[in-house]
C-alpha cells in the first residue's frame, strides 16, 4: 500500500458549506500538485461542528451536484471528508466520505454519537450501525470517527479485517491542564491511545484533528499519525491549519506483523461465543438504512 498522504487540520466556516468546499478544492489541488495520493479531512469538514439548528438544511447525499468538484478532483487523488450526510429516509448521519476515480467509493456514519459534557450529538444525528472497511486502490482503511475511536468493538472489528491503515477523523475540543501545565490533558489522551491502537492493531493510525473555535470552544489540533508500531511518525503542533504530508510503505505493515503475529494468532470465536453468553443475545439484524 504504498502511498503518500496528506492529513489536513483546517479550520471550516461554522455552516458556511460553499466556502468550506472552496477551501476543500483549493486543499485538495495543493495535494495534487505535491504529488500526494490520499488527502484526508477532519470529522464534519465541509460544516463546521456544532450546528444545532442548521444541521438539517446543510445534510446532503454523498454525490449532491454541490459536491460534484471534489468528485471530478478523485480521478486524480483519494480524498475522505467530513459531512451532514441526509439518507433517502432523511435521516441525517455524522459521516466520512472516501472518494475514489470519480465516484463515491464508501461512507462511514459515526457509530458513537457524543452525548457527554458539552456534546449533544444524538439530537441531530442518527447513529451508524457499521464499521465496514473499504478496500482502495491505495490498500484497505477503516474508519473510526472521533468517538468511535474510543470503543474497543470498532478497533477489533477492523483488525479483524486486516485494514492497513486506520483514519481518524476528528472535531475533538481542547479539554484540561495535563501534568506541570504543559499542554492540554485531553491531546496527551489522545495520543496515548492512538499510539496504543496502532500497537495492538498493526495498523497505520491517520489522526486529522481540527482547529479554530466555534461557540467559545476551541478545537486541539494536534494532527498526527502512528506507524505499526505505535510509533509516532508525524505531528503538527500548535492550533494553526496545516498539512501533514507522509508515506506510508507496505514494508513497514509486513515487519510488524511477522514480528509478532497477532492476526495469526487471535481468536475471534472464543470472543463471539462469551459475548454471546455475557449478553444474552444474538447479534441483531441491522435495520441501518442503505
Amino acid at each position: 500500500m504504498d502511498c503518500k498522504v496528506v492529513l489536513v487540520q483546517n479550520n471550516p466556516a461554522l455552516g458556511h458549506l460553499h466556502h468550506n468546499l472552496e477551501q476543500h478544492v483549493a486543499t485538495v489541488k495543493a495535494a495534487i500538485d505535491a504529488g500526494a495520493d490520499l488527502v484526508v479531512f477532519p470529522e464534519l469538514s465541509l460544516t463546521g461542528y456544532f450546528l444545532k439548528d442548521q444541521t438539517y438544511e446543510l445534510g446532503l447525499e454523498p454525490d449532491a451536484p454541490i459536491l460534484a468538484p471534489l468528485l471530478q478532483l478523485s480521478k486524480r487523488i483519494s480524498i475522505c471528508f467530513g459531512m451532514v450526510e441526509r439518507s433517502r429516509e432523511k435521516r441525517l448521519y455524522n459521516s466520512h466520505v472516501f472518494l475514489e476515480q470519480g465516484r463515491v467509493l464508501s461512507v462511514h456514519r459515526k457509530v458513537h454519537l457524543v452525548t457527554y459534557g458539552m456534546f449533544d450529538e444524538s439530537r441531530d444525528f442518527a447513529a451508524g450501525e457499521r464499521f465496514d472497511c473499504v478496500d482502495s486502490r491505495l490498500g484497505r482503511f477503516g474508519f473510526l470517527i472521533c468517538e468511535d475511536m474510543w470503543h474497543l468493538g470498532g478497533t477489533y472489528l477492523h483488525f479483524l479485517n486486516d485494514v492497513d491503515a486506520l483514519i481518524v477523523p476528528s472535531a475533538s475540543p481542547g479539554r484540561g491542564a495535563d501534568a506541570g501545565g504543559q499542554g492540554l490533558a485531553n491531546v496527551r489522551i489522545w495520543q496515548t491511545l492512538l499510539g496504543a491502537v496502532s500497537l495492538f492493531t498493526q495498523t497505520f493510525v491517520l489522526y486529522a484533528n481540527r482547529v479554530g473555535w466555534e461557540d467559545g470552544i476551541s478545537f486541539s489540533g494536534q494532527t498526527c499519525a502512528y506507524d505499526p508500531f505505535g510509533r509516532r511518525v508525524g505531528l503538527l503542533e500548535g492550533f494553526d491549519p496545516g498539512e501533514l504530508a507522509l508515506t506510508l510503505r507496505s514494508a513497514e505493515l509486513q515487519r510488524a506483523r511477522a514480528v509478532t503475529p497477532l492476526r495469526r494468532d487471535e481468536k475471534p470465536w472464543v470472543l463471539l461465543g462469551q459475548l454471546e453468553r455475557i449478553t444474552g443475545l444474538n447479534a441483531r439484524r441491522s435495520t441501518d438504512p442503505t
